[in-house]
């Protein structure tokens, strides 16, 4: 029998209950349909990227299915129909992992984002490379507030781009033609 990975989202304002209710009668419909859910995961109410039909947040569910496609094709249509429901995405897979989902290993996350950003690892802010500023005495990157301009006036950071092969060198302006006054 094929295998499939199926997430869905649910509303933000229904309750976790209904979301497990609503997982519970899906993984219902694939079993009357001579299938079986071997996992269901409960991922939590989680930010959108953008807004999906006036919503900001949603439910996250996952369900790893062995069942014929007539089966998927079932649920995805009465999920289509479902107002509780927002999105949902069902993808064939070779096999299913045996582990908990990337979204459940919260552990191997916290251990990664503990270098970046305003994590505990160390420094934070843009690292190496031309991203601008300068590096203080610190350690961390970035800027980090005061006088973000070094030794130019006004603080300003503005330093315009080196001249790159086949640019015309340009006749520096006049400040009374930039200006729009004539003396």
């Amino acid at each position: 029998m094929p295998l499939y990975e199926h997430v869905f989202l649910a509303r933000q304002d229904v309750s976790n209950a209904q979301v497990e209710a609503m997982t519970k009668e899906f993984t219902d419909l694939i079993e009357q349909g001579g299938g079986k859910v071997t996992k269901s995961e409960y991922w939590g109410v989680k930010s959108l990227a953008y807004k999906i039909k006036k919503n900001r947040k949603a439910h996250f569910s996952l369900l790893n299915i062995e069942a014929p496609s007539d089966a998927v094709a079932e649920m995805e249509r009465r999920m289509g129909l479902s107002t509780e429901i927002l999105r949902f995405l069902t993808i064939k897979v070779e096999e299913h992992e045996t582990d908990p989902s990337v979204m459940m290993r919260k552990g191997d996350r916290d251990d990664r984002d503990r270098g970046s950003f305003g994590g505990r690892g160390g420094g934070g802010g843009f690292r190496g490379g031309d991203r601008g500023g300068e590096r203080r005495g610190g350690g961390g990157g970035g800027f980090r507030g005061g006088d973000r301009g070094g030794d130019r006036e006004g603080g300003s950071s503005f330093r315009p781009r080196p001249p790159r092969d086949g640019d015309r060198p340009r006749a520096p302006r006049d400040d009374a033609a930039a200006t729009g006054s004539e003396e």
